[in-house]
C-alpha cells in the first residue's frame, strides 16, 4: 500500500493519519512499519506486537520484519509506529540523551543509522518507554539498519496520547505526549476522507459482520439443496463446468444486484461445494477463463465419459446495464511469455499473472459477501475463504485472517481455509502484494 500521489505530508501527525486509512481499521498492539525511497512513503507493514521476549525471540521478530520490507526493492529507510494501550507509554521524564542519528534538514527524519542506548527500566534516548517496547526497537533500529532501511523516526500511540520514542525537547515533545485527536484531525487524514477513504472496524469485527446471518435465507437454501443434488454427479463433466464458468460470468460482468434471485444465489452456492470448479472461479476472476480453464484441464477433472445433460438455472438476470469488469475472456495482461497461461498454482499464490484483475477480484467479493449471508454450511465456508484469500492477495493479512477463522467456524476441518490460514501465520506474503507494480490500491493514483 503506497500513498496516493499529490498527497504532502507536513509532520508526524499526517504519517500516523494515513496509517489507519493504509490498514482500513485503526490498529491495536501492533507495530506498523512504513518503508521510504527518500522522502516518499513506501509499503506498509502491520504486525502484531511480540510478548516480552528474550533478545533471540526479539532478533527473531525483527529479521521477519525486515524480510518483509525488503519487497520494497527501492527502500532506503523505514518508519515505526507502535499502537499500544500500555498504561505507563506516556508517562516520565526525559533521560536527558539526545537523538543518536543526524537530523535531516526536515527537523524529523534521521538519515543514519542509530541505536537506542536501552537503561534499566527501559529508558533509552528521547522519554523513557516500557521495557517491552525499548527492546525491541533496539532490535529493529539493528536489523534495518543492516538491511539498508534505517529508521528514521518511530512513535508510540496510546489510547489518548502519541508522541516520538527519540525526541526529548519538551517544546516539540512534552511529557504527557500530544492528543491522539491531532492524529484524527491531521490535515492528510482530512484529505483522504475528502477522497472518500474512511476507516472501519477491526478485521475481526469487519469479518463478523458479514457471518451467516442467524435467520438464514430459506428460499436460497432450498435451491441450494436442489442444485447440489443436481450437480455433484456431474461434477466431472467438462460441459457442466462449462456452464458453471458461464453463469459466474455472466455474474462477475455484471452491475451488482441485491439481492441475488434465490435460483441464482442457490446455484451459485452450490457450485462452491465443488472445489475444482471453486477453484476455477477464483482463477478466472484474477487471471481470466482461458487460465481456470486450461488448470482443470491439466488437473484432469473431466470425465469425457460423463453424458448427462447439463444442467442450467433459468435466469431473467443480469439486469440491463452490463459491465465488463474483467472477469471472463483473454488472461490478463502481462501474464508471461506471449502464449503462456499461468497455472493454477501460480494463480493462488498470486506468482502469476504479472498484474491480476483486481476489479474482478472486486466484483468477485462483492457477490461470495451475499452468498456468505445466505446461511451457514460448507458453502458459507467456502466464500469466506475465498474472500480470504483475495484480502491475502491484496496484503491485508489481518482481514484474511479474521476470515478464514470465521470458515473455520462455520464449517470445522475446511481444508482450503485451514491450508490458506497456515500461510499467513507464516507470514507468507502473497507475491502480488509484495511487487509496487502489480500490488493492490486502495486509493485511486489521482483521486483529487
Amino acid at each position: 500500500m503506497t500513498l496516493p500521489e499529490h498527497l504532502t505530508i507536513t509532520g508526524p501527525e499526517d504519517i500516523l493519519g494515513f496509517i489507519p486509512h493504509s490498514l482500513g481499521y485503526w490498529p491495536a498492539d501492533s507495530l506498523v512499519a512504513l518503508t521510504m525511497q527518500g522522502k516518499r512513503l513506501g509499503a506498509t507493514l502491520r504486525i502484531d506486537l511480540p510478548a516480552a521476549g528474550s533478545p533471540s525471540e526479539l532478533r527473531q521478530f525483527s529479521r521477519s520484519v525486515g524480510a518483509y520490507l525488503e519487497a520494497d526493492a527501492a527502500a532506503d529507510g523505514t518508519l515505526l509506529a507502535f499502537f499500544t494501550n500500555e498504561a505507563r507509554i506516556l508517562e516520565g521524564h526525559p533521560t536527558g540523551h539526545g537523538l543518536n542519528g543526524a537530523v535531516a534538514n526536515d527537523g524529523w527524519f534521521a538519515d543514519d543509522c542509530r541505536f537506542a542506548d536501552v537503561e534499566a527500566g527501559g529508558r533509552q534516548n528521547g522519554f523513557p518507554l516500557p521495557s517491552r517496547l525499548a527492546k525491541l526497537l533496539v532490535a529493529l533500529e539493528t536489523e534495518l539498519c543492516s538491511a539498508g532501511m534505517p529508521v528514521r523516526d518511530a512513535w508510540v500511540i496510546g489510547d489518548v496520547s502519541w508522541r516520538s520514542a527519540y525526541c526529548s525537547d519538551p517544546d516539540c515533545c512534552p511529557p504527557a505526549g500530544h492528543p491522539v485527536d491531532e492524529i484524527r484531525n491531521s490535515r492528510l487524514n482530512a484529505e483522504m476522507v475528502f477522497r472518500g477513504s474512511s476507516v472501519g472496524a477491526d478485521p475481526a469485527d469487519a469479518a463478523a459482520q458479514t457471518a451467516p446471518r442467524p435467520c438464514p435465507d430459506l428460499p436460497v437454501l432450498e435451491c441450494e439443496g436442489r442444485w447440489t443434488r443436481d450437480l455433484l454427479p456431474r461434477r466431472r463433466s467438462r460441459g457442466q463446468f462449462e456452464d458453471v464458468l458461464n453463469i459466474w460470468t455472466r455474474v462477475l460482468s455484471s452491475e451488482a444486484v441485491s439481492p441475488l434471485p434465490s435460483e441464482l444465489a442457490g446455484y451459485l452456492r452450490a457450485s462452491l461445494l465443488v472445489p475444482p470448479w471453486r477453484d476455477a472461479v477464483l482463477v478466472m476472476a484474477a487471471a481470466g477463463r482461458l487460465a481456470a480453464e486450461r488448470g482443470a484441464e491439466e488437473f484432469g477433472i473431466f470425465d469425457d465419459d460423463e453424458c448427462l445433460p447439463v444442467l442450467t438455472p433459468r435466469l431473467d438476470w443480469p439486469q440491463p446495464g452490463t459491465t465488463d469488469h474483467g472477469c471472463g475472456g483473454a488472461d490478463s495482461p502481462g501474464s508471461g511469455p506471449a502464449g503462456a497461461v499461468p497455472g493454477y498454482g501460480d494463480v493462488l499464490l498470486g506468482l502469476a499473472p504479472a498484474v491480476p484483475r483486481w476489479e474482478g477480484l472486486r466484483r468477485l467479493e462483492q457477490v461470495l459477501v451475499e452468498l456468505g449471508w445466505s446461511g451457514g454450511g460448507e458453502a458459507s465456508a467456502a466464500a469466506l475463504t475465498a474472500r480470504g484469500w483475495i484480502e491475502w492477495c491484496r496484503g491485508r493479512g489481518s482481514f484474511a485472517d479474521a476470515l478464514l477463522g470465521q470458515a473455520a467456524r462455520v464449517q470445522p476441518g475446511y481444508r482450503l481455509a485451514e491450508l490458506l490460514a497456515e500461510m499467513v501465520r507464516r507470514g507468507m506474503l502473497c507475491g502480488w502484494a509484495g511487487r509496487k507494480e502489480s500490488a493492490w490500491q486502495r486509493f485511486e493514483p489521482d483521486a483529487a
